[in-house]
């Protein structure tokens, strides 16, 4: 199938594919004598595990770890594991983080009339942040 056909069966786009190509994930696909690309089902297995992949949030250097565990038969699940519980921790780390900013944002919005008069303690907030306040 050429990659239009192989994008609308992955749920990826054309360009994505590309992209994956270029970058590795997917190894170069067999070209026509025209120069389209030619996809099968092995591909689509692995564009299929690509997108799952990503869709659970892996980074591309996470995915490109675990197709090279997924096409080593001979690799332990341990470290499979491994990998998949560094990737719980750093979502938990962003989980927190968003919950901290939301709770911040709420405490802010709580403080706020949201009436006719111009004071409002989510603008003096964000005017006052750190990083950019000025003298």
């Amino acid at each position: 199938m050429n990659i239009g056909q192989a994008a609308r069966q992955s749920g990826l786009s054309a360009k994505m594919i590309r992209y994956y190509e270029s970058i590795g994930l997917l190894k170069a696909a067999t070209r026509t004598d025209s120069g389209y690309r030619l996809y099968g089902a092995d591909e689509l297995h692995t564009l299929a595990f690509i997108k799952r992949s990503r869709d659970l949030g892996f980074s591309l250097e996470e995915v490109g770890k675990l197709l090279t565990l997924w096409q080593d038969r001979q690799r332990a699940s341990v470290d499979v594991k491994a990998l998949a519980r560094q990737h719980i921790d750093e979502l938990n780390r962003k989980i927190d983080e968003l919950a901290g900013l939301r709770d911040t944002l709420q405490e802010l919005v709580e403080h706020c009339h949201g009436d006719h008069r111009p004071d409002c303690p989510i603008l003096r907030d964000l005017a006052s942040g750190s990083c950019c306040a000025k003298a």
